[in-house]
């Protein structure tokens, strides 16, 4: 909950039905404690999972004009932003000047950048963006990049170890992003392998997902004239396990859950947490506990709104997809318990990942 009145400002997409983006943010944000003020950077009928959708995108002149509106108006007070699917160069390099003017008026402004690119190496915004997020990430207070979208921005391949340290010494030291969360990331075997035991799975056999939470903080003194080339972040992580099926809204909720709970000046309760550590564990925690909630109702749907994939019979009846797709929303409503606390019996906590930076 958020411990005095606060006001989060969300940038992002809006759907009619179900929840992806905005619809997947605020009311978890509302149900926290947050007032929230929303401006949507598309309004679609429903996410592009369905095969079919409507709507329109917002231009970077709407976004001006109802940013100055709203500054003349003396009703740009957030104390925290929220930025997350934003399609355009143009309307992007709009929210990094109104990012830009929030932090100079308050630069205690806790801002989470959710740089939405793409997954699993497909990209689904256009390629002048990515430039433009790069450009962002200083004002960012925590960014919270899938795999694919860390790759986007620091033009390094993440295939063992080391090419995980460089990429988040750059995102930490060239970028000055103080915060890095990078969830969903795909078990790979070199990563495993990596992990200490008090993180690794116990069945190597099942599918898991990591979830990797990196706080930086000043480099020690040097030590006989030399600084060491690495940086000295925190880092922490945790496995969850896969939850089989296609799930949209999945991060926009983890990124609004994580934003919720970070609070920077708390000390931790668990030992060895650091304030990110600890937002991330509740955000894991209640995201996983929402994605079982809608996996369960998924399943007790009648067998036509649940047929499985099959490109060409979804070709042939588009509703076959769009029944599928609808039982799948997720169930924020019904989960409105879990996402204030109410019956999460156990954290998935984040677990110090200790000699992260020593590994080779």
């Amino acid at each position: 909950m958020a411990l005095v009145p606060e006001r989060v400002l969300s940038i992002q997409s809006h759907v009619v039905f179900g929840y992806v983006g905005g619809k997947a943010a605020v009311f978890p944000l509302q149900c926290l404690g947050y007032d929230v003020d929303v401006v949507n950077t598309v309004n679609f009928s429903n996410h592009s999972g369905y095969g079919r959708s409507g709507g329109s995108k917002t231009t970077a002149a709407e976004l001006n004009d109802i940013f100055e509106i709203m500054e003349h108006n003396e009703l740009l007070m957030p104390t925290r932003l929220l930025t997350g699917y934003i399609p355009g160069a143009e309307a992007l390099s709009a929210v990094e000047k109104l990012a830009c003017k929030l932090k100079h008026a308050r630069p205690g402004l806790v801002y989470l950048l959710d740089p939405v690119m793409g997954d699993a190496g497909r990209l689904y915004v256009a390629p002048n963006v990515i430039p433009v997020y790069r450009e962002m990430l200083p004002l960012a207070t925590i960014i919270t990049p899938n795999w694919y979208e860390v790759e986007l921005l620091t033009n390094i391949e993440l295939n063992d170890i080391s090419s995980l340290h460089r990429a988040l010494e750059i995102l930490h030291k060239h970028y000055h992003v103080p915060h890095v969360v990078i969830s969903s990331i795909p078990l790979k075997p070199w990563l495993a392998a990596c992990l200490p035991p008090s993180i690794r799975p116990p069945k190597a056999s099942e599918s898991r997902l990591l979830c990797i939470a990196s706080s930086f903080s000043a480099p020690p003194p040097m030590t006989n004239g030399h600084t060491t080339r690495i940086p000295y972040s925190t880092v922490h992580a945790q496995c969850v396990p896969l939850i089989p099926g296609y799930f949209s809204g999945v991060g926009d909720l983890f990124s609004a859950l994580l934003l919720a709970h970070f609070h920077a000046d708390e000390t931790p309760e668990t030992m060895h947490a650091t304030p990110l550590s600890s937002a991330v564990s509740q955000a894991l925690t209640k995201t996983h506990a929402i994605l079982l909630m809608t996996q369960a109702q998924a399943e007790a749907l009648p067998e036509e709104d649940r047929l499985p994939t099959d490109d060409e019979l979804d070709r042939e009846n588009p509703l076959r997809k769009t029944r599928r797709m609808r039982g799948r929303e997720l169930t924020l409503v019904r989960g409105q318990d879990l996402i204030r606390g109410i019956g999460i019996t156990h954290v998935r906590e984040m677990m110090l990942w200790d000699g992260f930076w020593d590994l080779q």
